[in-house]
């Protein structure tokens, strides 16, 4: 049988493990995200020159003012439309690194807890006599601080899905704005 302080000791060395475990993931998750966000924008970047230099020689190219006007008005939409494009590429990149920064510490958080709670009942059987109460205070607390994570994972879960909701609405406001706008100028 382990005594109290070898219990202890061994639930801080598995905590510091499980805390490295969660820093190591998010880690990873963070540098996947920036690898994403990265990627996105040399490829946006690459588009944009390759067009741009396509674009440069038919305005060049035109042979009154008119064509020159028509060419560069015609550029407009489909500039917009990359423009929602990269948006909506960029906001399912932070979304889904969200998620998985989400989802890797609720399984971290949860684990930690398995393992406190475990510790706790196990230390409350080994208690000495007469030591009921601080047992049950102790219980009580990390009930409600279990509760108070429980609650704060609810709202940062509300909070994202009302920042994704927000932004959605946004592009959706601009491209109906944009299409408005792009029949006005043929």
């Amino acid at each position: 049988m382990f005594s109290i302080p070898e219990q202890f000791s061994n639930a801080t060395k598995a905590n510091f493990e499980a805390q490295f475990a969660i820093f190591s993931a998010l880690t990873n998750k963070a540098f996947e995200g920036v690898e994403k966000f990265v990627d996105l924008n040399l490829t946006a970047a690459k588009a944009s020159l390759e067009e741009s230099s396509i674009t440069t020689k038919q305005l060049l190219s035109a042979k009154d003012p008119q064509e020159f006007f028509s060419l560069a008005s015609a550029q407009a939409q489909p500039s917009a439309e990359k423009t929602l494009a990269y948006g909506r590429h960029l906001a399912t990149i932070a979304s889904s690194t969200g998620a998985e920064f989400s989802k890797a510490a609720e399984t971290q958080i949860a684990e930690t807890n398995r393992k406190v709670i475990s510790l706790v009942e196990e230390v409350s059987k080994n208690a000495p006599a007469g030591s009921e109460n601080a047992v049950a205070m102790l219980k009580s607390a990390i009930g409600n601080a279990n509760a108070g994570y429980e609650q704060f994972a609810k709202t940062a879960k509300q909070a994202v899905e009302s920042i994704e909701s927000n932004l959605t609405s946004a592009v959706n406001q601009f491209t109906a704005a944009a299409a408005k706008a792009a029949p006005a100028k043929k």
